[in-house]
This record gives structure tokens, sequence and C-alpha cells, in this order.
């Protein structure tokens, strides 16, 4: 019999064949890849380029930063008396505030009424008046109060313990009063931000498994609200450090009012600002460093595999140019991690022409 069904031209040549000779196989690894071209992202980095330096330039070259008298001051004992202070300031301002800023917003998210109201109007008036202000207002409550003591309720009758208030709230204890109340109102809402991001399934769950009020929070709620409070907090953490400088109108010798008094003898302000300037930057960039860690640890509950370091970043691409000025053909291992890339070889079946038409690097 003949086959009478129309047959389609090229039918036969179309057809693929039922196994690919082991000649024909390309290895992508060996296909030279093209590149984009990013002109534009390319100029934009050499304009950036070109101020930066152009600023770099001008720091060495301007007589008028006077880095000499910079160097002169910038471990003098005033100044690291100075930011000895800012730094303590800040650390008892920063954990009285977060402590009380963490009982706030739990109060304010309490069911008591009288509990959430109380909070919320905390809340309300220290975030209503100016740091400076409460820094005044705190260092002169003498005028109002002279004395403050225990005794008998509502009345000025301190019969069990008395103190003079100008002695007992000095300008230290007036810095500190100030900055952890004026601290406490903000990361109260914070707080409470980062723990109304939990999914309430989760807390659920963890009632229906019969698990303590206090133990949800410490163990379920809090380590996965950590994530969304840390940055804000090491923002607020930072925010002090700076607003630590407002106490000298108090009269508090932190780095800032040390500055002030030199500058005010020797007329020398644009490098002692610089030392101020410095100083606080040093100190920003060590809590930036401290964050990144802190998030990186607290990112273990939503990452399978915790991104590279900078650290192993600069590790993995000094072994990465090292291998390339050998003749090894295997390079270093591939960084782990969630945006690390990961490079693979394959192979291709077909022509080196279709594999180049395919634009395949890797499977």
């Amino acid at each position: 019999m003949t086959d009478t069904l129309p047959r389609r031209a090229g039918a036969d040549e179309a057809a693929p064949p039922a196994s690919a000779p082991a000649a024909s196989r390309v290895d992508l690894g060996d296909i030279p890849v093209v590149h984009t071209k990013h002109w534009f992202r390319w100029s934009i980095g050499i304009v950036v380029l070109f101020i930066v330096a152009q600023f770099a330039w001008s720091l060495v070259t301007n007589q008028n930063y006077e880095w000499d008298v910079f160097a002169h001051y910038f471990l003098s004992e005033p100044v690291l008396q100075g930011v000895g202070l800012t730094l303590l300031l800040t650390a008892i301002s920063a954990s009285i505030g977060f402590f009380l800023g963490t009982l706030l917003a739990l109060a304010r998210l309490a069911k008591s009424p009288l509990l959430n109201s109380a909070a919320w109007l905390f809340i309300w008036f220290f975030r209503s008046v100016p740091l400076v202000v409460q820094l005044v207002v705190w260092y002169n409550l003498g005028y109002l109060y002279p004395t403050l003591g225990l005794g008998t309720p509502f009345t000025t009758d301190f019969w069990i313990v008395e103190f003079p208030t100008v002695q007992l709230i000095s300008a230290f204890a007036a810095a500190i009063l100030g900055l952890s109340l004026h601290q406490a109102a903000y990361s109260a809402e914070i707080i409470r931000g980062g723990l109304l991001s939990v999914d309430q399934g989760q807390l659920e769950a963890a009632a229906a498994l019969g698990i303590p009020p206090r133990r949800r929070l410490s163990r379920i709620i809090l380590p996965q609200a950590m994530r969304s409070i840390v940055p804000n907090a090491t923002n607020e953490v930072i925010g002090l450090v700076k607003g630590a400088s407002v106490v000298f109108v108090i009269a508090l010798p932190e780095v800032f009012y040390a500055v002030q008094v030199i500058f005010n003898r020797n007329s020398r302000v644009i490098p002692l600002l610089l030392v101020a300037v410095v100083w606080y930057t040093i100190i920003t960039t060590v809590l930036s460093i401290a964050q990144y860690y802190i998030e990186r640890h607290y990112a273990r509950g939503a990452v399978r595999v915790l991104p590279p370091t900078p650290l192993e970043r600069a590790r993995h691409w000094i072994a990465v140019q090292w291998a390339r000025l050998g003749d090894a053909d295997t390079g270093p291992p591939p960084l782990v991690g969630v945006d690390a890339p990961v490079v693979a070889r394959a192979t291709f079946t077909g022509s080196p022409s279709e594999a180049k038409n395919s634009g395949g690097t890797g499977a």
C-alpha cells in the first residue's frame, strides 16, 4: 500500500534526532558572555567620583581646615572627658528609656483602660515638649518644689525623709531625667509597632498550646518583633548620642560643650568643630556596625541561610582575584547566602551557533 496522506515539506528534516551525538554537546561555561553596557550608570558614577575626589583634594589643600590644630585637640583631655560623658549619658538614658518604653508599650497594648490611658498621656506629653525645654525644667525644678521627700500624702509634711530639690537634682541628674523620659516616649511607640507587626496567629497558636503569657511574649512574639524594632531603636540611640549635645544648656561638659569652651578661648572654630564631627562619626559608625550584626542575629528566624558578612565578601573577592592570577581550573567555592550568586556549569545539546543564540550562561 502507498501512503496517500499529504506530507509536510521538511518534516523529516525538522524532526529531532533520537539521541544527539556526544560531539555536538557544548559546554556553556566556554561561551563568552557579553555584558550589558550601562552607560548611564557609569556616567553618574564618574560624576560622583569626580565630586568626591574634588572634596578630598580640598581637604588636603585648603589651609583653613588647620589639621595641625585638629590633631592637637582630637585626643586632648577635655575632649576625651567630653566623649566619655556623652557615652555615659547615652548608655544610661538609652537603658532607662527603653526599659520604660517597653513598659509603656505593654500598657498601651493592655486591655485595662486605665493603663492604656495613662501610657498614652505620658507618650503624648513627652513627645510634645522639646527636649531642651525638658532639660531646663528639670534643672530648675527647685523653683516649683523647693523640697522633695516622703511623708503624709497630699501634704508637705515629709516626716520620713526630706531633701532640698537643688541638691537632689543636679545637672547630671537633670540630664538623665530629661533624656530618659524623652527617649521612653519615642521608644514606647517603636516597641509597640514592632509587637503589632507580628502576625496575630502566632499569639493565638501559642495560647492554644497553653504557653503562659509571659513566655509567649519573651520566646515567641518579642524575637520576631525585634527584626522591626532594631533598625528604629538604633536610629533612636544614634539620635540620643547627638541629642546629648543639648545638655550644654545646663553646663554639662559633653564633647560639644568641651570644644565650644576651647574655640571660645583660641578662636579656632573650624578645626575644633571638626573634632566634634569626627568623634560623633566614630560613635555612629560603631553603633551602625552593632546594628548590622544584631539584625543578622534576629534574621535567623526569617531566612534559611544568613547572607555573607562584609568580611566574608571581602575574603571571597580576594580569593577570586588571587585565583585569576594562577592557572587553576577551579576557583574558590561560591559564597553561601540568600543574596550570594550561585554560578553553575551546565551542558547544552546542540550546535555552537544554537548555544550562542540561546544566551545561556549556566543552569
